[in-house]
């Protein structure tokens, strides 16, 4: 069995939430607010005192530094070598293959933006067919992907219609994901998979939400636990 907690969008406002343990620990982006090297540091040290085994993050739309700047973002983890940070890269722990990407449909003028179609289509096709858990910034097409359009007192699917057609291919036990705040702390059992948006802030940026936790099992079943369980 392994055990995973996962939390996305905490922007800057990652202290006082409590982290269940577990044997995997996963930020899903958006991990800053600016996007600069002071909120870079402050976030790695914080994820970096926490006892999980294996900790595993992506950026977000919010997380500049990682793009603009992606040598000095990767000098800073040379101070942390137990953190495991994935940009469209793979990892193995406990059997289970881990994909992580920060890419998501344009979304005004923020880091990591693709455009619909062929240009965000190129990246989810590089996503391996092994894949167990995947962890994306954003989120697949009308799944947990609401987002509030106040103006006209309604809400807007927003996640990416290629995610999900890759989704379905890959078929991974678990999809893990944030961005859209308004449609997090939610989940959908498909038939193969898990979907989960784990972010933390609500609309008004203000933290509301737990972390989620998955259990897998030796069967790749994955069950949801509560946090007081």
């Amino acid at each position: 069995m392994t055990r995973i907690v996962s939390i996305s969008d905490t922007h800057g406002l990652h202290f006082g939430i409590k982290i269940p343990d577990g044997d995997v620990l996963i930020h899903a982006g958006d991990f800053s607010s600016e996007g600069n090297v002071r909120d870079a540091m402050i976030f790695l040290r914080w994820f970096n005192t926490h006892p999980h085994k294996h900790k595993i993050f992506i950026a977000g739309n919010h997380d500049w530094i990682c793009e603009k700047d992606p040598s000095l973002f990767r000098g800073l983890l040379t101070e942390f070598p137990d953190l495991i940070y994935l940009e469209e890269t793979s990892c193995t722990i406990n059997g289970l293959k881990f994909f992580g990407s920060p890419i998501q449909p344009f979304f005004y003028n923020w880091a990591f933006n693709r455009h619909r179609g062929e240009e965000i289509k190129h990246h989810w096709d590089i996503i391996p067919d092994d894949t167990d858990v995947l962890i994306t910034h954003g989120p697949p097409y009308g799944i947990c992907d609401k987002a509030l359009r106040p103006e006209f007192e309604t809400t807007e699917n927003v996640g990416c219609k290629d995610l999900l057609d890759a989704t379905l291919r890959i078929a991974p036990k678990l999809h893990i994901f944030g961005h859209i705040h308004f449609d997090g702390q939610t989940n959908y059992i498909g038939p193969k998979t898990t979907y989960a948006n784990v972010s933390m802030l609500n609309e008004a940026y203000l933290v509301w939400g737990n972390p989620t936790i998955f259990d897998i099992d030796k069967d790749g079943i994955v069950s949801i636990m509560s946090e007081n369980e």
